[in-house]
């Protein structure tokens, strides 16, 4: 690896404007040395670099953009920079890279370039709604959003309550923010009463909240969190 740079995975925060309460110290030191970087949205990742006290001029900084309408087929050309010996950032939008999140098929691309990838420590929502859940955290599977049509996401959550018990695996899932409430309905009228139900939203904001109840008792609950347009993860377990 002699001669070239490093890709490093930068976490962003999930929402919260102080930076310093989310990430290490050390995440910005090398996020000021970075001139190239790999983002999802240029907007977004001007307003984090500015909050992380990028020292140059942010708009003189090289930006490649990576989201669902990029052409993979020319992606190779981000890591240009690697291989002339300069570092270059994968930023992600919110939370970790590559985790429910674009990035994956650029840090495979520098895997096969034998390219060091370097992970950096941030927020993941996946993981500290695990955390504080309750739920099985040495056996779990994240899987993603489930299907949008009715019909099809009640089977999903039947057949994924169904390896909760089998499996002893808790499920984690997440669903578009405007659909959330939609989702929230059609788990606790699916899982069987005692199937204990997980929602974890705006985690690690003011607004935070982190709540298990059996399907039964959340059927009871009044008045039920309104998720609408609120990043939520869903977990189930028994």
């Amino acid at each position: 690896m002699a001669g070239k740079g490093k890709l490093y995975l930068i976490p962003n925060s999930m929402g919260s404007d102080d930076l310093n309460a989310i990430l290490p110290q050390g995440n910005f030191d090398i996020i000021k040395s970075i001139q190239t970087f790999i983002v999802e949205d240029l907007r977004t990742a001007r307003r984090f670099l500015s909050k992380a006290g990028h020292s140059g001029n942010i708009d003189q900084l090289d930006f490649f953009v990576l989201n669902e309408h990029t052409n993979l087929n020319e992606i190779s050309e981000y890591l240009y920079a690697v291989n002339n010996g300069k570092d270059i950032g994968l930023l992600s939008d919110a939370g970790v890279p590559c985790v429910a999140d674009p990035g994956a098929d650029i840090v495979s691309l520098a895997q096969n370039q034998n390219i060091q990838v370097v992970p950096l420590v941030g927020p993941s929502s996946i993981l500290l709604s695990l955390m504080a859940s309750g739920f099985n955290g040495q056996n779990f599977a994240f899987v993603g959003y489930l299907p949008r049509e009715q019909s099809e996401r009640n089977k999903r959550i039947k057949e994924l309550e169904i390896r909760v018990f089998k499996e002893d695996q808790t499920q984690i899932f997440i669903e578009t923010p405007y659909r959330n409430n939609q989702m929230f309905e059609s788990l606790i009228k699916q899982c069987n009463m005692d199937t204990k139900v997980c929602i974890a939203c705006d985690i690690s904001l003011k607004s935070e909240y982190i709540v298990t109840h059996t399907a039964k008792d959340w059927k009871k609950l009044k008045p039920k969190p309104d998720l609408h347009k609120r990043n939520t993860i869903f977990l189930i377990y028994k």
